[in-house]
C-alpha cells in the first residue's frame, strides 16, 4: 500500500475511557459513511476501569468487590476476556478499512502486535515478542505488557491495544487478565526500570504504527473532522 494513505490521529489525552469511546464511536460512524480519512484515536485512561468483551461479564459479587475498589466496569465491543485499563496505560483505537487495505482481520491483529514490538524495540526491550495463536497481545517472557482485543464491523476495525507504560499493576491482581490463567502482566517501566510516561512512548508508537500499517500520519485536534 502506497504511503499516500492518510491516517488521522486523535490524541484526546487523559480522559475517561468512556469519552474514547464515545470519540472512535463518531470516527467509526464516518468510516462507514465512507469518508475517506481513517484515524487512529489515542487516548490515557483517567481513572481505573474494567472492561470485558464479548466473552463474559464478571459474576454480581465479583463485580461488585470491583466497584468497591474504586474501579468502573465497562462492557465494551471488543474481542476477549476482562481486562484492566487506568492511568499510566496508553490506548490505541484504530479505525481502518480492511476491505480497502485487502486487510485480513487476523493480519490486521499481527500488525498491531509488530507495530508494538517495534515500539520496544526502539526503547530497547528486544525480547518483546507476540505469541502464536489462540495467544494475543506482547510479552517479556508470561507477562503481558500489551492487550489487544478488537471489533470489525463491515471491515471497519474499531477498540485496539492496551499498552501497559507505567500502569499500577496492582489491579490486575483482582481479575484473570484476558482470561489468562498462570500469566502475568508487566509494564515499560518494569522492564526498562524506569520511569516510562505515556507522553514519552507517543511518537516512537506512532512512527511503528506509520511503517507496519504503510501510511502517512495527520494530526487532528477536532474529534468531529
Amino acid at each position: 500500500m502506497s504511503r499516500c494513505v492518510a491516517v488521522r490521529v486523535l490524541r484526546l489525552g487523559a480522559v475517561p475511557y468512556a469519552e474514547a469511546l464515545r470519540v472512535q464511536e463518531r470516527c467509526v460512524a464516518a468510516a462507514r459513511a465512507a469518508l475517506p480519512a481513517e484515524t487512529v484515536v489515542l487516548s490515557e485512561p483517567a481513572q481505573p476501569v474494567y472492561t470485558w468483551g464479548l466473552r463474559g461479564a464478571p459474576g454480581a459479587a465479583a463485580a461488585a468487590a470491583l466497584r468497591a475498589r474504586g474501579a468502573a466496569l465497562v462492557a465494551a465491543r471488543r474481542g476477549g476476556h476482562i481486562t484492566f485499563h487506568g492511568p499510566g496505560q496508553l490506548l490505541a483505537f484504530p479505525v481502518l478499512d480492511l476491505r480497502r487495505r485487502r486487510l485480513p482481520l487476523r493480519a490486521y491483529v499481527a500488525g498491531l502486535e509488530a507495530l508494538v514490538v517495534r515500539l520496544c524495540r526502539r526503547l530497547g526491550l528486544g525480547t518483546a515478542r507476540a505469541l502464536p495463536p489462540p495467544f494475543t497481545g506482547v510479552w517479556m517472557g508470561d507477562s503481558k505488557l500489551c492487550a489487544i482485543g478488537v471489533h470489525c464491523r463491515n471491515h471497519i476495525t474499531s477498540h485496539g491495544l492496551a499498552l501497559n507504560c507505567c500502569t499500577d499493576l496492582t489491579w490486575f491482581e483482582h481479575i484473570v487478565p484476558c482470561g489468562l490463567e498462570g500469566k502475568g502482566v508487566t509494564s515499560l517501566s518494569h522492564e526498562l526500570g524506569q520511569h516510562v510516561a505515556v507522553s514519552h512512548v507517543l511518537e516512537p508508537f506512532l512512527d511503528s504504527f506509520q511503517e507496519v500499517f504503510d501510511c502517512t500520519l495527520v494530526s487532528s485536534e477536532d474529534p468531529g473532522d
